[in-house]
């Protein structure tokens, strides 16, 4: 457990400003030790190791990635979503190794969004925040959009209409998320395996399917192959799968804001983040997979812009090789999937928008925390954004999904543009000032050009991940959902920027003084896997 002389506290933030102070640490809040638990930044210290591993693992795996990657097979085929949410899985890879790298040695309250503001610029980091904040708003509503078009499986509207859904979600989600950081962690981690678990049994029904097993003869890959496969909708597709891909993958970058949270950030840090990996292949490539095999590209009821209700590819394919009652298993499953993801979220909006008001870049009633250091305002403030779900009273809930991953996707690659640039800003001032990388407690993976080319990546898929709304007739829909972010976050940027006149932050100028150090016999207390082992040897 990391112990008060571990965890310095940060220095008093002066007024944002031009002048080297204003390169502010985070708070005036010392930490403090009330019956054996720790409290920083107003906040509790209450997550453990196996927290933060599920959570980096499974936390913000939704109901969505059970019916929301039918869209993706919709729109390119069974390789083609292979293929997108591989390359976006190298870039989310990369990124968490970055995250690994500044968060364990600076795990603070706000994450790298406060990273932002102390080693780049305080208005970069403005605009990164409040970016972030808006795009988890828009997730938020996607998740009970989301589910309000599964539920409807079971309870029509006509029974229960959809302002209802809203009503009976925003009562549940504003108790459920105000227990405190200790409620949530142990609901991530149980929720987290069941859903793990529940993707496991999903793959081997599905290869069951896939074998025949069912009685309903082999199917093997003839869904990979014309007219529902391997790739379908040709670059159109293709190129939409990158945004759908970076709105499922966003989430794993939320290790940076529990660290603040965490109790011994300097072990469980590096962990969840080297868990991140079986989260991409595991769920992500495994769910493109055998979905992909049981499921055609072309059916009717697969997630599009059109629907108004719609099925999970597991339930397709389980119906169509006999099993009837399929949809009744994969919607429960959906349910437990959407209160943990939706828990998740609206942790990640609190935590940032508290973070925002502790540094002055939000009202300060944002700041307010209980005597459990539960920031219940920004907590109960952060769930009202989804009653954005009720845009589907207007246009249908396959719109309204469409819309929100446009604009949530293309705000993902802002906010990981951010952390990586970040990132190598910080790597450049501990090279500046002489600082030994044998003493960081965590050290990204292999050349540092790995995390150029990242930035790279990140900036390209943003540039051209609304491409499509250029062709003929000009889609203004698209185009404003698809690129809406840009601007808006160079107008918080600059209008920050010129408000407040601050200025770059010099690498000469950056404070190191409160990182957390590499524990001298670290190495020999540890017990690593050879592949771990392996690692590390690449690493250093």
């Amino acid at each position: 457990m990391a112990t008060t002389s571990d965890l310095e506290s940060p220095s008093s933030p002066e007024e944002i400003s031009g002048d080297k102070k204003s390169v502010a640490k985070t708070t005036d809040k010392p930490v403090d030790v009330q019956d054996g638990n720790i409290f920083q930044d107003g906040l509790q210290r209450g997550l453990l190791g196996r927290h933060v591993t599920l959570i980096s693992l499974a936390s913000v795996i939704g109901a969505s990635c059970f019916y929301g990657f039918g869209y993706a097979l919709y729109l390119s085929g069974p390789l083609g979503a292979l293929i997108g949410f591989g390359i976006v899985g190298f870039i989310v890879w990369a990124l968490m190794q970055s995250v690994g790298e500044v968060t364990t040695m600076f795990p603070i309250a706000g994450g790298f969004v406060e990273h932002a503001g102390r080693f780049v610029d305080p208005a970069f980091s403005f605009a990164m925040a409040w970016m972030y904040y808006f795009m988890w708003s828009v997730f938020l509503g996607s998740e009970w959009n989301g589910a309000i078009l599964i539920l409807q499986y079971w309870v029509p509207e006509e029974k229960m209409p959809l302002y209802g859904w809203v009503i009976v979600f925003w009562v549940f989600f504003s108790i459920l998320t105000t227990f405190g950081v200790v409620v949530y962690g142990e609901i991530e981690y149980y929720f987290g395996w069941f859903k793990i678990i529940s993707f496991a049994v999903c793959f081997f029904i599905s290869f069951l399917v896939d074998v025949g097993a069912f009685g309903n003869g082999y199917i093997g890959f003839r869904y990979w192959n014309p007219p529902e496969g391997p790739i379908v909708n040709g670059i159109n597709g293709f190129g939409q799968m990158f945004v759908l891909a970076a709105a499922y993958y966003v989430g794993t970058e939320i290790v940076s804001l529990a660290a603040g949270e965490t109790k011994d950030p300097r072990k469980s840090i590096p962990t969840g983040v080297n868990s991140v990996v079986y989260r991409i292949i595991f769920v992500y490539m495994g769910v493109i997979f055998f979905q992909g095999l049981i499921c055609p590209s072309n059916a009717p009821e697969l997630l599009n812009a059109d629907s108004s209700v719609a099925s999970s590819p597991f339930t397709i394919g389980f119906v169509q090789a006999g099993w009837k009652s399929a949809g009744d298993f994969i919607n429960v499953l959906i349910v437990i999937a959407f209160i943990s993801a939706v828990n998740g979220c609206i942790y990640v909006q609190s935590r940032v928008l508290y973070s925002l008001a502790l540094t002055h870049r939000a009202p300060k009633v944002f700041a307010i925390t209980s005597k459990k250091g539960v920031p219940y305002v920004s907590i109960l403030t952060s769930v009202c954004w989804g009653f954005l779900a009720l845009m589907n009273m207007k246009v249908t809930a396959g719109q309204v999904f469409a819309y929100m991953t446009s604009v949530g996707g293309s705000a993902a690659y802002i906010a990981w543009a951010g952390i990586v640039f970040t990132h190598l800003r910080v790597r450049s001032g501990l090279v500046k000032q002489g600082i030994n990388p044998s003493t960081y407690p965590f050290k990204s993976f292999g050349s540092i050009w790995i995390y150029r080319f990242n930035l790279f990546l990140n900036v390209f898929l943003l540039l051209i991940q609304g491409f499509t709304a250029f062709e003929k007739p000009f889609n203004w829909r698209l185009f404003v959902v698809s690129y809406i972010t840009i601007p808006t976050t160079i107008l918080l940027f600059v209008g920050f920027k010129l408000y407040h006149k601050t200025r770059w932050v010099r690498l000469s100028e950056m404070d190191f003084s409160d990182r957390l150090l590499k524990i001298a016999n670290e190495d020999e207390e540890k017990k690593t896997s050879f592949i771990n082992k392996l690692i590390s040897k690449v690493r250093h």
